[in-house]
Parts: structure tokens; sequence; C-alpha cells
């Protein structure tokens, strides 16, 4: 198992995801959100929920009322969440563009995090525009895990070479 790495010290009006809980807190998030790909918006919300864990940048859940559902299909692809339950994998397409499973789901999320089913998270570096209150996402670096960086969060992140055992 690697050792737990030194956090950064955040900033006045920044995060550590060191200070996240384990296990993971749902709440819901005001910030304006917004996703674009190939010009068109395929997200924009004031109404996110967001997940916090220790050593994860947040991770933001979507309500289908604030995406372009029509857009997304779902896959036969999914991943389990040892807190949230089995999730469920879908695919954007954007005119010609097609984009495999790129956001994800929970339609039945175990307890305490009833309050995602149905909302879609989305990875970030698959888009053309991210953004969270004006902020432009980075992904949680590693492709795996779907967290945003912003400049109000500080880690180091999970994902990264040697993380695995965090």
């Amino acid at each position: 198992m690697s050792a737990r790495p030194t956090p950064i010290v955040p900033r006045p009006g920044q995060e550590s995801v060191w200070d996240y809980p384990r296990p993971p807190r749902l709440e819901p998030r005001a910030a304006r959100i917004r996703i674009v790909v190939g010009g068109v918006v395929i997200a924009d919300t004031t109404a996110a929920l967001r997940v916090l864990e220790t050593s994860h940048p947040p991770t933001y859940y979507l309500p289908p009322a604030d995406i372009a559902m029509d857009l997304l299909t779902p896959t036969a692809n999914g991943s389990f969440c040892e807190w949230k339950g089995q999730a469920s994998y879908l695919t954007l397409t954007v005119g010609d563009l097609t984009l495999t499973d790129v956001a994800w789901t929970y339609r039945n999320p175990t307890h305490p995090f009833e309050a995602l089913a149905d909302h879609v998270a989305f990875y970030a570096a698959p888009m053309d525009e991210v953004t969270v209150d004006g902020d432009v996402v980075e992904p949680q670096p590693g492709g795996f895990y779907g967290g945003w960086v912003t400049p109000g969060v500080v880690g180091p992140f999970k994902g990264v070479p040697g993380s695995w055992g965090w």
C-alpha cells in the first residue's frame, strides 16, 4: 500500500481533498455547471449534487432535467462503488461524434446516496468544455475516477501514478 501523501495546504477559498470524509459525503452544490461538446450545451445547471471523498476531487451529479438526455444512450457497461452501488454507463452522441461510456448514473443508489438516483456524472476529459462557476475543469488524474479539479480544490489527488493504495 502506498503511504498517504502530504496534503497541499489550501489557500483561502480552497478546499483540500484530504479534509473530505471517508465514507464520502453527498451535498447539494448551487454552482453553475456547464458542459459543452461540439458546440452543443449538453448540460447547464445550478442544482448539482457533489460527492466528496478523501483524496478525490469532487464528483458532480447533474439532474436529468438540466441535461440534453436525448443525446445520451445506455450501454451494457457499468461499475460498482462500495459506497453508492451499481453504476450504469452512458454514451453521448452529438451529430457525428460518439463518445462511448463518458457518463454514468446510479439508478438505485444505496443509502445514504439515494438522492443521486438518475442524476448523471460526466468524465471531463472527453468534453470540449466543462466549467464550475466559470472555472475550467481539469479531469481527475488517471482516467478511471470522474472527479473534477478546479482552482477551488487542492490535492494531491488519487489517480496519479502510485496512488492506488491511498
